[in-house]
């Protein structure tokens, strides 16, 4: 029995309802782009009057509207939330999936070992994550695919493993598999909101180091910093940790079958 095979199949509904849902938002905010473009300046002044609580929470930040890029940027702001989202729910499900659903009893009768399930199931969940973030980058046109672009797709694609691993190590750990992805999810949701209120009030910028969402911000990879040492440094490591407790404790643990 292919476990690649299989899980890739398994998940092709979810990969293609997500990649639609990539695509409207790409269409929908280049082509907003597009219409207001000629009108660019005029646009930054008028956002310049924003108060920079709602241009936070909005994703804006200092962005230059008025070119390809800068508005690449502010939307990236929604594109990350998306491809993160669908990271954390396959890692979970891709791996809680076999109990919930009872499953998990014809697949270990199998003559597999476990370490080859989880590693058919993680190769099947990479994949997954480089066809919706390639789906991302060849939807954008012109300006937007080159140079700084390919920063923030990078930033993303490094975001989207580390909220797999963060879904994958849940519900290799957890007792309770339905829960996995709720669990997975409400962490991304936490560190998203803690990166917009940082983004809010500078006088707790030193929580930064608690939401990826900040390793990778689009505003400082475009315009100063880009890739921080510190910041890919301690992605990998939680890459690892979360990578090696995902096969420690799926290895280990009692299956409810």
């Amino acid at each position: 029995m292919n476990i690649f095979k299989r899980e890739m199949k398994a998940n092709r509904k979810a990969l293609i309802i997500w990649c639609i849902g990539v695509f409207l938002m790409m269409v929908s905010g280049m082509g907003k782009y597009a219409g207001l473009s000629a009108s660019g300046q005029s646009i930054n002044d008028l956002l310049a009057k924003m108060p920079q609580s709602l241009k936070s929470i909005m994703g804006m930040g200092t962005f230059d509207l008025a070119t390809a890029t800068g508005y690449y940027g502010m939307l990236f702001f929604y594109l990350a939330m998306m491809a993160t989202i669908h990271a954390a729910m396959l890692g979970a499900n891709i791996i809680a999936k076999e109990e919930r659903d009872k499953t998990a009893e014809f697949l270990f009768v199998k003559p597999i070992s476990r370490g080859k399930i989880i590693t058919s199931k993680l190769l099947a969940s990479l994949v997954n994550l480089l066809i919706l973030n390639l789906m991302v980058q060849s939807y954008s046109k012109g300006e937007a695919v080159s140079g700084d672009i390919i920063k923030l797709m990078v930033g993303m694609f490094i975001l989207q493993l580390i909220f797999l691993f963060i879904g994958t190590a849940i519900a290799a750990i957890s007792k309770q598999p339905k829960t996995a992805s709720s669990l997975a999810t409400g962490i991304l949701l936490l560190t998203f909101i803690l990166s917009i209120a940082i983004d809010m009030n500078s006088r707790i910028d030193n929580l930064k180091y608690f939401t990826p969402f900040k390793y990778f911000d689009a505003k400082n990879l475009i315009y100063t910093r880009g890739f921080e040492a510190v910041y890919v440094i301690l992605s990998i490591v939680i890459i690892v940790v979360l990578f090696w407790a995902t096969y420690v404790f799926y290895r280990s643990r009692d299956l409810n079958v």
